[in-house]
């Protein structure tokens, strides 16, 4: 099998679907055109980029450009989750919740599985490692967002049920524990949800690349494995931390609800 290039033509035929919907969107009044075309042009932009950069930081293998590049990547994922809130935490935790959950669940996840199962040599070859966190960063991202969501509207949502178990003697814990389980449900439901699916209903899109590329099928199988177990557990300890990080945040040693702590809703 050999790799097969794709040309600008080839590009231009795909964007021909991306033109067929915004002309349905302006046919049914959807008013996404805008958004969809502003969305097209940042893709497209942001990843020529993260092309060229890419080329320049594998040449150099160098710990330091990894590290940066790792930096970059969390600051924006962290931002996305904040972004991502239609409830926020006030201050600095808003953004800082997220972005602490996910640079430790999905750098620990990572480096595990470059000097364990992996093993590049050096261990953070940047070809390796910055593909692997982006995969992980990107999935655990989603679950902690859904959490920390599903975890302020509820709480904001059954205030009163709380503060009268509270009332009655009952911890923030005991209180709070059936909106932090339903949290960390919606948080991990979407990985599930993929790991059921795949090979059945979809072909993941690491598997389909490796393909694509001419890895034969069944090692790019036994690689699809391995990055799904890692973005599960990259994702479950992610949103676990994040739930329980907020869900200390709005209450406190007293054991009362602190929702002078969370924004309002933002309007729609």
């Amino acid at each position: 099998m050999t790799y097969i290039g794709l040309s600008v033509a080839d590009l231009a035929i795909g964007a021909v679907l991306i033109v067929a919907n915004g002309l349905l969107s302006l046919s049914l009044g959807l008013k996404i055109e805008r958004t969809l075309v502003i969305a097209t042009l940042r893709m497209v932009i942001q990843l020529t980029l993260v092309g060229y950069v890419l080329t320049a930081v594998f040449e150099l293998a160098s710990p330091l450009w990894t590290g940066a590049i790792a930096f970059v990547m969390i600051v924006f994922a962290g931002y996305e989750v904040a972004a991502r809130q239609d409830r926020r935490l006030k201050g600095l935790w808003s953004y800082g919740l997220g972005a602490t959950a996910m640079t430790f669940s999905s750098t620990l996840v990572t480096v595990l599985a470059l000097t364990t199962q992996i093993s590049p040599d050096p261990w953070y070859d940047p070809q390796y490692a910055i593909p692997l966190l982006g995969m992980i960063l990107g999935n655990s991202m989603t679950g902690i967002a859904l959490g920390l969501s599903t975890l302020t509207s509820g709480v904001a949502r059954d205030r009163i049920a709380i503060e009268a178990q509270l009332c009655l003697g009952a911890t923030r814990w005991h209180a709070c524990g059936p909106i932090a389980r339903s949290a960390i449900r919606t948080g991990m439901m979407p990985m599930i949800n993929a790991m059921a699916a795949a090979g059945l209903v979809s072909l993941p899109g690491m598997m389909t690349g490796q393909i694509l590329a001419g890895v034969p099928p069944t090692e790019a199988v036994r690689y699809q494995i391995l990055i799904m177990f890692l973005i599960v557990g990259a994702t479950g300890l992610g949103v676990l931390m994040t739930v329980f990080g907020g869900l200390t945040y709005l209450t406190d040693s007293r054991h009362r609800l602190r929702l002078d702590r969370l924004h309002q809703a933002r309007m729609s």
